[in-house]
């Protein structure tokens, strides 16, 4: 056996809906880890949207992804901050808020921060 693992995010083993129904979370679950794709609709705040499911002050996922499409702008505890768009690679560590910019919903992919995101 080769160990060639194929799942697909069209298919996905979980998805997790963000409240008000501003974007949902696609996870499938792989032996190296769990892999998502998040599709965050304009209007979506992580402080609004999924802090109630968090229940903490601040995004406490660190984040490994990449914008496929859309504008985030994040915004770190410590007053950093930045924007991302499509193509962009996104390194974030935990402690930020975020939401996005336009009229666009923004898509990312994560390979390190979903396990446990919006989780209920």
């Amino acid at each position: 056996m080769s160990g060639l693992v194929r799942k697909s995010l069209g298919s996905p083993d979980e998805t997790r809906p963000f409240e008000e129904k501003k974007g949902k979370l696609e996870l499938v679950n792989c032996e190296a880890g769990p892999v998502g794709r998040a599709t965050f609709e304009a209007g979506w705040q992580w402080s609004k949207h999924v802090k109630p499911i968090a229940k903490t002050e601040s995004c406490q996922a660190a984040h490994s992804g990449y914008v496929i499409s859309g504008r985030m702008k994040i915004v770190m505890d410590d007053g950093g901050a930045d924007e991302f768009g499509p193509g962009d690679v996104m390194i974030c560590p935990p402690g930020h808020d975020a939401w996005t910019l336009g009229d666009e919903a923004c898509v990312v992919v994560d390979w390190s921060g979903f396990s446990d995101y919006a989780k209920r």
